[in-house]
């Protein structure tokens, strides 16, 4: 049977278009834990954020949320007051100078065994006239102090906007749903909320491409790797 030519093109690009697919999906490899397992921290330094938003606030909220899904998930983390307190100190005050510092110098001043090492993408809200948006976004990379080795990087997003449905009512009920979220997002500090989630998505032990469980939990040495 004889194809149109419309379809013969079609047919020749089948094999680029498998190709390119086989290619997409050879991207998408697992995390390689190997790093992390033989490194076996049971320390985190969490350092002060860099804050790649225009909010001010960015930095300092989602560094408040770091210590707990950390040591739930059995690290010890190193007080925030007792880190920032010791830069301030050693008169470091600014986050990308603290970045910057040697990692046998960050270890010689805690003796931690890791660094935690996060950047703030997004921070804040976005006003538009059906609605409006808090949005955190942070990406993070966990590094061995005592050999400079990288452990772990991941990222995670969240969002005011998450699981609203539709208000009903139409257009007017849309306009009213979103002049409530405005007013509420607007005199309270929504990001200081939505950092929360963030950092809980982000830092808690085994999740899909997550930090692995630290020897203070009971599921040290028996998660395996987290599914991706």
């Amino acid at each position: 049977m004889r194809l149109h030519a419309p379809l013969r093109r079609f047919a020749a690009l089948l094999p680029i278009l498998a190709l390119l697919a086989g290619c997409a999906k050879q991207a998408v490899k697992p995390f390689d834990y190997t790093a992390f397992k033989t490194a076996r921290p049971a320390s985190i330094l969490v350092l002060p954020p860099l804050n790649s938003s225009p909010d001010i606030k960015a930095s300092d909220s989602v560094m408040s949320h770091t210590s707990v899904p950390l040591a739930e998930s059995g690290y010890y983390v190193f007080p925030v007051t007792l880190t920032e307190e010791t830069f301030k100190q050693n008169g470091l005050t600014v986050p990308a100078d603290i970045h910057a510092l040697p990692f046998d110098k960050l270890r010689q001043i805690f003796g931690a065994d890791a660094a935690l090492y996060i950047d703030v993408v997004h921070y804040g809200t976005s006003y538009a006239l059906l609605a409006s948006e808090t949005r955190v976004t942070a990406k993070a990379r966990l590094v061995d102090l005592r050999s400079g080795t990288e452990l772990w990087n991941g990222a995670a997003t969240a969002s005011s906007a998450e699981g609203r449905g539709d208000s009903g009512g139409g257009l007017i009920g849309m306009l009213i749903s979103a002049a409530l979220y405005q007013i509420a997002e607007t005199v309270a500090d929504h990001g200081h909320r939505i950092a929360e989630i963030t950092d809980a998505r982000l830092l808690y032990a085994g999740r899909p491409h997550g930090m692995l469980y630290g020897p203070r939990s009971p599921m040290y040495l028996k998660d395996g790797v987290p599914a991706e």
